[in-house]
């Protein structure tokens, strides 16, 4: 019978053989949960090991054998935003598409975790290269790939024309919504803002 990797920290442990662990992927999860907690709690500086451990309910050990230290399992946790992704909208308008993106994305970014997280973590990335890799790609992968979807699905009806600058419309897209809820961490939006937003971004897309 194979031992389980991931023991609870309290009563018998048996040696797993060699080769034969087997990561528990509830415990996977427990550890990734209460790095964004922590993260929240106590920003990336401060942040340790042992603490999330603490957090998640296992030893230390269960961290180390995923992850050989705090940058490698905060760059998989920030990595897997990437992977989680946002749902592309399909509302047949491109002003309808952009509405709906807008309202996700205001939410996920209003969330208190969130709030927490994403600024501590861009001041880290000022210092360090690899998790500003990190999270250019996230963001890479998840909104603008969301928003890339958006445009070309826009082009495919006609709304816009061929040959647009794609970058300038991923930035039309993405940077508003961004400046106001993360970079100057403005209130939450009033009624109709996203409305107007979507309403703007669709005509400035179109003119492009």
């Amino acid at each position: 019978m194979t031992t389980n990797a991931d023991q609870p920290r309290t009563g018998t442990r048996r040696r797993a053989p060699a080769g034969a662990a087997v990561l528990r992927e509830d415990v996977t999860e427990a550890i990734r949960a209460a790095v964004f907690e922590e993260l929240a709690a106590v920003g990336y500086a401060r942040m340790s090991i042992e603490g999330i451990a603490r957090r998640a309910g296992v030893g230390k050990t269960a961290v180390y054998r995923r992850w050989r230290s705090k940058l490698h399992l905060v760059l998989d946790v920030v990595s897997a935003l990437a992977v989680q992704g946002l749902p592309v909208p399909d509302t047949g308008t491109l002003e309808g598409d952009l509405r709906l993106l807008y309202e996700v994305t205001s939410r996920a970014l209003r969330h208190p975790v969130a709030s927490q997280i994403i600024p501590d973590l861009q001041a880290e990335a000022a210092r360090n290269p690899d998790i500003a890799e990190a999270m250019q790609k996230a963001l890479r992968e998840g909104q603008e790939g969301v928003a890339s979807k958006i445009v070309r699905a826009a082009e495919r009806r006609g709304e816009i024309v061929p040959d647009f600058d794609e970058d300038l419309a991923l930035d039309l897209i993405s940077g508003p919504l961004y400046w106001r809820s993360v970079v100057i961490r403005g209130p939450r939006p009033p009624k109709g803002y996203l409305d107007a937003l979507a309403r703007a971004t669709a005509q400035a897309l179109k003119a492009l």
